[in-house]
């Protein structure tokens, strides 16, 4: 038979599909019948569990290119042995890093929502199938020799750093997404319009669009992202660092698309859009567990929307990660090893108390202890930690909730916030008789959570009675590592920077990367001030010493303030005076 008898996809003949791979190789005459015989015994009495492809290659019957073609035909997928294989770009940037640079898969193109790969093991069906779950695409694979794929992804630069790669693409990808975009979708009657923009909601080019948005806001390291309209302009902004970065500007007319497919997402109602709505959206990005809380808000221009990022394996990092000086997480190691009392950790909102906490959940024994928590809402899931959600309407308060897990044994337990009288008196008692009690409270420094607490309506001699420490806290973002360099302080920096300015011999800097977006600031730490009370400072809170005397009380004994952690951080280069000064400001 001539070796070109048979077609280079399988897609093309009905008997291709059907035929094994022994089947095309013999029919091709690639491998005789007695090889295969014997191909077929090596693999049924080896104990090394090779697939047939295998043994054929290791004894040296068939040549690679020819074996995959081969098992193209006989899976039904088409053989590319093109020396002008390319990607292009769209469907790069649409194909996690992590697919191209371990896995080998070579993205080629990406039309009305249909993603065509390159894949040296067609068998491989696990990697595919998770492609098109975590892309959203339709996922239709093709078959080369290794060699030829990596020639081309080395080719273009998957060596190069992430930031680099998918700056220069995502212009490109949009674009394609907004030209295959249907904009009749929004000019249509008003009675017509929440089922047309459902439809428009589920077409390709806004799928694609949105799960792109969310992919590159988790890869980039967001914690939000905002989907904002004005009048007759739409832009995306991702929040990173705790800064506002606009990445993206679609068209307007895609606005009422792209807020209902996130409202289809979230399950939330697609029709009601004169009312805030909240939902949850559960997705995996490479390979990691994402949860983001949805949240839309009723404009003058369209509903603007909100969504929060909480990943999973950042939500419940060890303290030691976190950014505590290591005096100071020793002695916060021995607040947190008492077997009762009240811990409070304070701070503004964003400033990193739940993921503070969660940290100290997660350093606990659950299989020995009895774990359980109060929040709203619950942002992290605890293996071992019985976790309860609120629900005022429903009358599921915190204090409610409070009340109902004291009656079951706990050992340990966690308030989202103390916001009320009835909470706070609550866990206060809890903590009297003999329960450990972590929760968060809104105050500007640590010393201030005994004021807050007695303001609420605890007796200060209860609150003395059971503080065990408070710590307040700030997020500030680090020194860009990639382009940090060394500068000499002058008199001004060291004026501000007060009795460490004698030891600021030298300070750090970041000059501008894309890593950074050229702020020279990337990533974040906490700034930390713990207050653990001695008898004295005991004393003073159950006769109520108004706070500037207190303060004095706790200068006294050696306190280290925010500004404290926050220049010696300074001085070791991992942040710089302004963000340090701007954090203690909040």
């Amino acid at each position: 038979m001539d070796r070109q008898a048979l077609p280079l996809t399988g897609s093309s003949t009905a008997a291709g599909p059907h035929l094994t791979l022994g089947q095309v190789l013999v029919a091709e005459q690639d491998l005789s019948p007695g090889q295969l015989r014997q191909a077929l015994i090596e693999q049924a009495e080896g104990a090394e569990r090779l697939t047939l492809s295998e043994v054929i290659l290791r004894n040296g019957w068939v040549a690679e290119a020819r074996l995959l073609r081969a098992l193209a035909v006989s899976r039904g997928l088409e053989f590319i042995d093109d020396p002008s294989l390319q990607a292009e770009p769209g469907a790069r940037a649409a194909v996690p890093e992590s697919y191209r640079t371990d896995l080998r898969i070579l993205p080629l193109s990406l039309r009305d929502g249909e993603l065509r790969v390159c894949t040296s093991d067609p068998d491989d069906f696990y990697t595919l199938d998770a492609l098109a779950r975590e892309t959203g695409l339709r996922v239709r694979a093709c078959v080369a020799t290794r060699s030829a794929i990596e020639a081309v992804l080395d080719a273009t630069g998957e060596d190069e750093p992430a930031d680099a790669k998918d700056e220069g693409k995502q212009a490109e990808l949009i674009e394609t997404m907004v030209e295959d975009f249907d904009e009749s979708s929004i000019q249509v009657a008003s009675h017509e319009a929440t089922e047309i923009a459902g439809d428009a909601a589920t077409s390709g080019p806004v799928v694609r669009l949105v799960n792109f948005m969310i992919a590159s806001a988790v890869r980039e390291g967001a914690s939000d992202i905002h989907i904002e309209p004005d009048e007759g302009a739409l832009r995306v902004r991702y929040r990173i660092d705790g800064t506002l970065f606009c990445k993206l500007v679609p068209p307007y007319r895609m606005h009422a698309a792209i807020s209902s497919r996130v409202k289809i997402m979230a399950r939330l109602d697609i029709s009601e859009r004169r009312v805030p709505q909240d939902g949850e959206i559960s997705v995996r990005i490479d390979g990691k567990a994402i949860d983001l809380r949805v949240s839309t808000l009723p404009g003058k221009f369209g509903e603007k929307i909100v969504m929060r990022v909480i990943d999973r394996s950042t939500a419940r990092l060890g303290l030691e990660k976190l950014g505590f000086r290591e005096e100071m997480l020793v002695r916060f190691h021995k607040v947190i090893d008492e077997p009762h009392g009240v811990i409070l950790v304070t701070g503004p909102t964003g400033s990193g108390k739940s993921t503070t906490l969660y940290s100290v959940l997660s350093g606990f024994d659950t299989n020995s202890m009895n774990v359980s928590t109060v929040e709203d809402p619950v942002e992290c899931n605890l293996s071992g930690v019985h976790q309860v959600q609120t629900n005022v309407k429903a009358g599921m308060t915190f204090a409610g909730a409070l009340r109902a897990l004291l009656r079951q044994d706990p050992d340990i337990l966690m308030v989202g916030e103390i916001r009320d009288t009835e909470t706070a008196q609550v866990a206060v008692q809890a903590a009297l008789t003999g329960h450990l009690v972590l929760s968060t409270l809104h105050t500007n420094d640590a010393p201030s959570a005994t004021t807050r607490l007695v303001n609420l309506g605890v007796e200060p001699f209860l609150v003395a009675a059971a503080l065990r420490g408070v710590l307040a806290q700030r997020l500030v973002r680090r020194v860009c590592s990639k382009c940090k360099e060394e500068y000499q302080p002058d008199a001004h920096v060291r004026a501000a920077m007060g009795k460490y300015g004698e030891l600021a011999g030298r300070l750090w800097r970041g000059v501008g990367c894309p890593r950074c977006h050229q702020s020279g600031l990337a990533g974040r730490l906490g700034l930390y001030e713990l207050f653990v009370p001695n008898e004295a400072q005991l004393d003073a809170i159950t006769a109520r010493v108004e706070p500037g005397a207190f303060r004095r009380l706790l200068e006294e004994s050696g306190f280290e303030s925010l500004w404290d952690d926050g220049m010696c951080k300074v001085i070791a280069g991992q942040t710089t005076i302004e963000e340090v000064h701007g954090a203690c400001k909040r």
